[in-house]
């Protein structure tokens, strides 16, 4: 201890590192040790061997392997299952100790994590959290084949957990599972009646495939798994695309001896690595307690289930006080051990009631015959507001069913080691406390209510149309609003029906029923000697029964299968004489919903939900998402509908008519789209002008809405019908190479009806005048005088006819009205200068030519192609210009009238010519009466008449000596760029 002493004083290290100099090790482990002598040689650590177990064959062209004693050596039995790179690892372990209770507390845990194929989960938390879907349905899997194999009596509790260590993604490591919890099983020492084998059978093109990958699997027709022992099955789950009961039945007897391939391997490894089986209490019911019940309860009960008139709580009632009777006898005689099984020794006094009633007499305990179905109800649109919805009830057993429609976007996503990313069909399945009048709490995920909706999902997803005719996500909620047996298969009719309300284009219905089965059964052997298929079971013959056989399918074949039992076993024939009671069934049922809705409902209502699928550039669906989504979140939340957005398209998805309309309003003024002649386009008015107003629409674009495409009726001023800010709804009637827009508000009215002129009215004219004049000009000329009789001119091409037809006194009315005035002289000019086109660009405009622009852009949407437009005053229709008065001279009855309307209209009297000239009649040399509008600093804006404008142009030296509504005579001499008409003086015409 000395020399301990002496080397820690002669080291100059601190004292917190001077442990090596002591001769002692670093702390490792919470423990203190010496070190070697000679630091520079550590000790080398033992070698530890791992001695595993290997059992490998092959089944379906792949090679199968069980391997036990490298991992999890503390566990009851562990066993690792490979198949390509594909590994899965499952345990079992057992209490100790035995709890009171009359059930076995099994639990079947499935995990896959991440790591399985190299990925991190892509959660907050970076870490696996609760059991997904697809892990309860792989549990229920394991577990509905192995749980009739326990012995009677033994309620220990057990668990098994089933974890995936790697995936290739090639095989479904559930059938791996399965088969690796069974050798588990086979190596503890918990008592078990096994192995079993699981296999997978597809069908591609005809041909059945065992143990078909995944990418196999998407192009089968049939997904069928099947578990057995040697010589009867023990689960069947089928998911197929309307296969044939024949089909079905070959498919099982090929699946039996391929899964009968597990078995072997099983039994070889449990003989090298086994544990022996321990001894584990079971709680069994003595024969004398069982005696004892049966005299005192046995004829009571069967007068309880005998009687017909008996519903399911009355029933229930009857029995419970069956069962109170006797339990008063027990605690009079004080026999303790009695009392504590007696439930579980009233129960089996009841199985053993109705299973020898039915099998003798063939009478069920609702008085039905073996093969009868329930009476049924079904009605379809039971909820008009949503988008689909129907009510199914068999017997006592109803449910409601819902049908929601969304976009593509909302489909679930599946974050599985195998299949599919998304999944766009859900059907949700509710078990509410009250629909078995018992009190409850609602908690999360149910095991049992997600494998029945994965079974009536599974059982309608075959019917749905493909993806590319119909891309919404359906989700479809049944609510068991009551329940006395086989509510997964009324889920699957009232799904069926509400898809069809909905206006989903199934290819058939699909109905469902759960057939049973009573057998009677030899004590001392176990073969079966008698049995009875039961159809459409009730809960109390699920209960009292073998088999709960749930088939659901169209007319042509099955679409899904479930099989779950209770004994150890059942012989595969009697599994494919059921398929045939089960078709017979669900052809009554299929009458009954056919009945009710046979086609898709016509979705043309006001709850009716709306899709519509738009094309834009990244750059626009850019824009519409906005920063971090905003854009998009908004307009969600403004109009309730669903935006969906992938690979440059985007789906509106609305629950009706009007909540589309907002959605694609919002989107296309953020975006825009292409204007098209004819198009509808809704918009804000942004400014008012005298001509009309500028309406801001789709994506910020801007259209005219000219005075006179405002109504049907005349509009003096536009400010009478319209306000800025104002939301309106018009029609583009017209667009231009440069991107103008012109819209029209009275297209989109409804046209007023034309009052038909009565007889009297034509009599009153007659008497008034009995010379009718025939008006050719705008200042009511008469022209030529014709009799009383008057035949009418043919109808022009025009919308309005070109000729007039009034009475003299309508003229001299006119002739008042006309804003001619003879007495006003022309201001004098200089002689305009002949106009010419600069030579500068566009970017490099003059003072000269920017005025220019300004005058013309008076009115830009008054072009000469206005075709077909005339001009209106004082509700009178006047002829354009003289030149055009020989159009229509074939109304005049001579030809001398003709030649002397030519001559008057080319007299000196120029200033009585039509002041209000369309653009169509419009023409260079055309002369008229025009006012002045509007003066500017390098010219007039003149008002021709009927709305058009005109410009005339200041020369160099001119001065502004006009003012406004000052009556000049012009002359056309030049159209601009825009097709405004340029004007001069036509007393300066005359001078030069």
């Amino acid at each position: 201890m000395s020399s301990i002493v002496n080397r820690a004083r002669s080291t100059s290290l601190p004292n917190f590192l001077a442990w090596r100099a002591l001769g002692f090790r670093t702390i490792c482990s919470g423990r203190l040790g010496f070190a070697p002598s000679n630091p520079d040689s550590p000790a080398s650590a033992g070698t530890k061997i791992l001695e595993s177990l290997k059992e490998e064959f092959e089944v379906g062209s792949r090679v199968v392997s069980f391997e036990t004693g490298k991992i999890a050596r503390f566990a009851n039995g562990s066993v690792v299952l490979g198949m390509d790179q594909t590994k899965v690892l499952s345990t079992v372990t057992c209490a100790k100790t035995d709890s009171p209770r009359d059930f076995l507390p099994l639990t079947v845990d499935y995990q896959e994590k991440q790591y399985a194929q190299g990925l991190i989960p892509n959660t907050y938390m970076r870490r696996e959290g609760a059991p997904k879907e697809r892990e309860l349905l792989c549990g229920r899997l394991i577990d509905r084949p192995i749980r009739p194999l326990f012995p009677s009596g033994f309620y220990h509790e057990v668990q098994i957990m089933a974890s995936v260590l790697s995936s290739d993604g090639k095989q479904d490591p559930d059938i791996l599972a399965a088969n690796a919890s069974s050798a588990a099983l086979m190596l503890s020492d918990v008592p078990w009646g096994g192995p079993i084998g699981v296999i997978r059978i597809g069908r591609i093109c005809g041909q059945f495939v065992v143990n078909p990958t995944m990418d196999e699997l998407s192009a089968s027709d049939l997904n069928l798994i099947y578990a057995c022992t040697r010589d009867k099955t023990m689960m069947i789950d089928v998911q197929s695309r309307e296969i044939s009961e024949k089909d079905l039945a070959a498919a099982l007897r090929l699946a039996h001896p391929e899964a009968i391939k597990y078995l072997d391997p099983q039994i070889r490894l449990a003989e090298k690595a086994g544990k022996q089986k321990k001894e584990y209490k079971l709680s069994m019911l003595s024969e004398k307690t069982l005696e004892k019940v049966t005299d005192l309860a046995a004829t009571r009960i069967e007068s309880v289930f005998t009687d017909p008139s008996y519903g399911k709580f009355e029933r229930g009632e009857a029995l419970d006080n069956i069962g109170k009777d006797v339990r008063k006898v027990f605690e009079e005689e004080g026999d303790q051990e009695s009392l504590s099984i007696l439930p579980k020794a009233v129960d089996t006094v009841r199985k053993k009631v109705v299973r020898s009633r039915m099998i003798s007499d063939g009478f069920r305990v609702d008085g039905r015959h073996l093969d009868e179905v329930r009476p049924i109800y079904c009605e379809s649109h039971y909820l008009p507001a949503l988008h689909g919805s129907a009510l199914f009830s068999r017997g006592d057993t109803q449910v409601l069913c819902t049908v929601t429609l969304g976009a593509p976007g909302e489909a679930q996503s599946l974050d599985s080691l195998v299949g599919p990313p998304k999944k766009r069909f859900m059907l949700h399945y509710s078990f509410p406390p009250y629909c078995t009048n018992e009190v409850g709490k609602r908690g999360g995920l149910n095991r049992r209510e997600v494998g029945h909706g994965t079974l009536a999902e599974k059982a309608l997803l075959a019917v749905l149309p493909p993806e590319e005719a119909f891309p919404y996500t359906v989700r479809i909620n049944s609510e068991v609003m009551s329940s006395d047996g086989s509510t997964s298969m009324a889920s699957v009719c009232g799904g069926s029906m509400a898809l069809m309300d909905a206006g989903i284009p199934l290819r058939a219905h699909v109905a469902g029923v759960s057939v049973g089965l009573i057998t009677d059964v030899d004590p001392s052997s176990g073969e079966i000697k008698d049995y009875r298929i039961v159809t459409d079971i009730l809960g109390l013959e699920d209960h009292l029964g073998d088999m709960d056989f749930k088939i659901a399918g169209t007319r042509n074949g099955v679409t899904a299968i479930q099989l779950d039992i209770k004994p150890a076993g059942i012989p595969l024939d009697i599994v494919c004489e059921s398929l045939e009671n089960a078709r017979e069934a669900r052809l009554q049922i299929l009458d009954h919903m056919e009945r009710n809705i046979n086609s898709p409902r016509a979705q043309d209502g006001a709850y009716s939900p709306r899709l519509a699928t738009f094309k834009y550039t990244n750059d626009s669906l850019r824009s519409l998402i906005g920063p971090m989504g905003v854009l998009k979140r908004k307009i969600e939340e403004e109009t309730g509908a669903r935006l969906s957005i992938d690979n440059g398209t985007l789906t509106i998805v609305a629950k009706n008519q009007d909540v589309m309309e907002k959605a694609q309003e919002k989107v296309d003024f953020i975006i825009g789209r292409e204007i098209v002649v004819g198009g509808v386009y809704k918009g804000t008015v942004t400014s008012i002008k005298e001509y009309g107003a500028f309406v801001e629409f789709s994506g910020g674009q801007q259209g005219l809405l000219h005075m006179s495409e405002l109504s049907h009726e005349p509009v003096s001023k536009v400010s009478d019908v319209l306000h800025i800010g104002q939301y309106i709804t018009t029609m583009c009637i017209e667009t231009d190479v440069r991107g103008n827009i012109k819209l029209s508000r009275k297209a989109m009215l409804p046209k007023p009806e034309r009052k038909p002129a009565s007889d009297a009215g034509k009599d009153s004219v007659m008497k008034e005048s009995s010379t009718v004049y025939i008006e050719t000009s705008s200042v009511g000329e008469t022209v030529a005088s014709m009799p009383s009789i008057v035949t009418p001119p043919q109808k022009s091409k025009l919308s309005v006819p070109a000729v007039v037809i009034r009475t003299a006194v309508e003229c001299h009315e006119a002739e008042k009205s006309s804003p001619v005035n003879k007495n006003d002289k022309p201001k004098r000019a200089t002689t305009p200068k002949p106009d010419r086109k600069p030579k500068s660009t566009a970017s490099k405009l003059t003072a000269t030519q920017k005025e220019e622009e300004a005058l013309e852009s008076i009115a830009p949407e008054e072009t000469p192609a206005e075709c077909g437009e005339t001009l209106k005053q004082d509700g009178k229709l006047k002829s354009a210009s003289p030149k055009n008065s020989s159009t229509d001279s074939n109304l005049v009855s001579s030809s001398k009238a003709k030649k002397s309307t030519r001559k008057e209209n080319q007299s000196e009297n120029k200033a009585e010519e039509s002041a209000f000239v369309s653009t169509r009649n419009l023409k260079i040399g055309t002369e008229m009466t025009a006012k002045v509008h509007e003066i500017r600093a390098r010219g007039l804006v003149l008002d021709l008449g009927g709305e058009l404008r005109g410009m005339y142009k200041f020369k160099e030296d001119e001065e502004a000596e006009f003012e406004k509504g000052d009556t000049l005579q012009v002359k056309c001499t030049s159209f601009s760029t825009k097709g405004i008409p340029v004007m001069a003086l036509v007393d300066e015409e005359g001078e030069e």
